[in-house]
């Protein structure tokens, strides 16, 4: 299928974007004031690079944020075994902070430019990349059109697309068809989003899974994590992973209900975005409870209810320690955090009703008995309460878990098998070694 015509409206977008880049400087530093940019690094945002280019070929990876980000460590690392840099970017301070170190040799980061033609100029002149690799739906248009005009093929991976998301770029069917027209490969991670990319006109659709149940687990400190297993001892305890406003409450109150009829209970609470740890404790001894904040030095001693771990990188810490774990952004209508990872480190999985950021592997667990979905704030105390008391039960749900995870890998295979017949053109044209 050939490349569609660039409608008026992109056209619009384009030119439109280039006079808003005073907007867009204002915005950035903005951001920077509020801390969700690195000062030393602001120039990335607009295409500065901040390293020279390696010599030899170069692929592009981008992940938005940690989540998309992590996934494509696979790829990337199997890129770098046949001989690529691959120049990774990320939009978020938090996800540039997990990533560092975690890359490969022969890998390194950015932070992604804004989505305006002079800072997407400077970005490819500098880095001039034989091919780019995006995870999941960061469909930006004036990113895709400047690929295609420098003839660089662009391959979709993890690629989601919901129900609702279609139906907005379905009002829109000469954009959508333009853009997804320009996307060299879409691997989709389920046949119904492989069906919805192709019904808007991604001519090259099939589904390569989710590269998610292929990443690596977080990593831990051996130490730290002697060092709260050792704190805690045998006190029951359960964690709240990646949580958002409006969830605390509801882990307060599940606390409270089940600290009566089990002595010492420990609520572990790793909120999301790690700044909310201060108003997180304030809640907590708002509600009655004794809190620690793990950034400011608290350890959760046998005086603390609840013990707040608003660091960056540590998550994989509490995944090891708890038995059950519940997924935040679930509660409340954000879409879910990734089950995967507490399910392949050993924990009994909860999450809240709203979780389509994560639908088809909510599903997968589900069937698999590694992962229960709860109503509310009341049927997550009465379903922590039931796997505290049973812990038999609770390590056949993570067993359950674990092997739900394992079942769904290969995608990175996939992926880097539709990879390959680009790095066989490139040997073809002189531009890769054999």
């Amino acid at each position: 299928m050939s490349r569609r015509p660039l409608p008026a409206l992109l056209h619009a977008y384009h030119y439109g974007l280039i006079a808003a880049e005073p907007a867009l400087a204002g915005l950035l530093a903005w951001r920077r004031r509020r801390g969700k940019e690195d000062p030393g690094r602001l120039g990335e945002r607009t295409g500065r690079p901040g390293r020279p280019r390696p010599a030899g070929p170069l692929v592009w990876a981008h992940g938005a944020s940690i989540g998309e980000a992590l996934s494509l460590l696979g790829i990337v690392e199997g890129l770098t075994r046949r001989g690529f840099t691959v120049l990774v970017t990320s939009g978020t301070r938090t996800s540039a902070e997990m990533l560092a170190p975690r890359l490969p040799r022969g890998a390194l980061h950015q932070f992604v430019p804004l989505d305006a033609p002079r800072y997407l100029a400077r970005f490819l002149d500098h880095w001039r990349p034989d091919f780019a690799v995006v995870a999941e739906s960061e469909i930006w248009p004036n990113t895709i059109m400047a690929l295609d005009r420098r003839e660089v093929p662009l391959i979709l991976v993890n690629g989601r697309m919901s129900e609702r998301t279609a139906r907005g770029w379905a009002r829109l069917p000469g954009v959508a068809g333009a853009l997804l027209s320009r996307i060299a490969v879409c691997l989709a991670q389920t046949a119904e989003e492989a069906e919805r990319f192709a019904r808007l006109g991604a001519p090259r659709v099939s589904v390569g899974g989710n590269l998610k149940f292929d990443a690596a687990p977080p990593p831990a400190d051996p130490q730290a994590l002697d060092q709260l297993a050792g704190l805690v001892g045998t006190r029951p305890l359960w964690l709240a992973a990646s949580t958002h406003p409006g969830e605390e409450a509801a882990l307060f109150a599940a606390h409270r209900s089940l600290a009566g009829r089990i002595p010492g209970l420990l609520t572990i609470v790793v909120p999301r975005h790690p700044d909310r740890g201060a108003g997180i404790a304030e809640q907590a001894e708002a509600a009655g409870l004794r809190p620690a904040r793990r950034a400011a030095g608290g350890l959760p001693g046998e005086r603390v209810d609840v013990y707040v771990a608003d660091t960056i990188g540590e998550l994989g810490l509490f995944f090891r320690l708890a038995p059950v774990a519940f997924m935040g952004g679930s509660l409340v209508p954000h879409g879910g955090q990734n089950p995967i990872e507490p399910a392949r480190l050993g924990c009994a999985v909860l999450y809240g009703p709203h979780v389509r950021n994560f639908a088809s592997v909510c599903a997968a667990l589900e069937r698999g008995g590694g992962a229960r979905r709860v109503r509310d704030g009341a049927d997550l105390a009465r379903t922590v309460g039931e796997l505290l008391a049973d812990p038999a039960r609770a390590r056949a749900m993570a067993q359950a878990g674990a092997e739900a995870v394992a079942t769904g890998a290969g995608a990175v295979e996939r992926a880097l098998a539709a990879i390959e017949p680009f790095i066989c053109q490139m040997k073809l044209a002189g531009r890769f070694g054999a």
